[in-house]
């Protein structure tokens, strides 16, 4: 009975942590930390799809996104350097509360993806 328990818990940690590496080195994603509404940071990965950055957490069960960030309406509305070499915005507009910490070769990418944004999109980059 507990070798069998301890077998479970062997396997799901062993796929929760294969889930973590598909994600961090698929084809198109950036690691990305993520702070809702001054929580903690939690480790991520995200994904430009459709004008919308997909944050998927490393760690859960779950492959769809846990927040859809559009571009439209989207407000870089602070940039900090923080103690690991990362480099945070805060988002505003239509996503108040939310802030990105990415390396500087991802938030290069974040800025270029959001000033390639359509003409009739609105766009405010600080």
């Amino acid at each position: 009975m507990v070798a069998t328990v301890l077998i479970c818990v062997l396997l799901a940690a062993v796929l929760v942590a294969l889930r973590g590496l598909t994600l961090a080195r698929s084809r198109g994603s950036v690691p990305c930390r993520l702070q809702k509404a001054g929580n903690g940071w939690r480790s991520g990965v995200a994904r430009y799809a459709d004008g919308e950055l997909h944050w998927i957490p490393l760690m859960g069960l779950r492959l769809r996104p846990r927040h859809a960030i559009a571009r439209r309406g989207l407000v870089v509305s602070g940039r900090r350097v923080l103690d690991n070499g990362l480099y945070a915005i805060d988002c505003g507009g239509t996503t108040r509360g939310i802030s990105l910490a990415m390396s500087a070769d991802a938030l290069t990418g974040f800025l270029a993806w959001l000033e390639s944004a359509p003409p009739s999109a609105y766009l405010d980059v600080a």
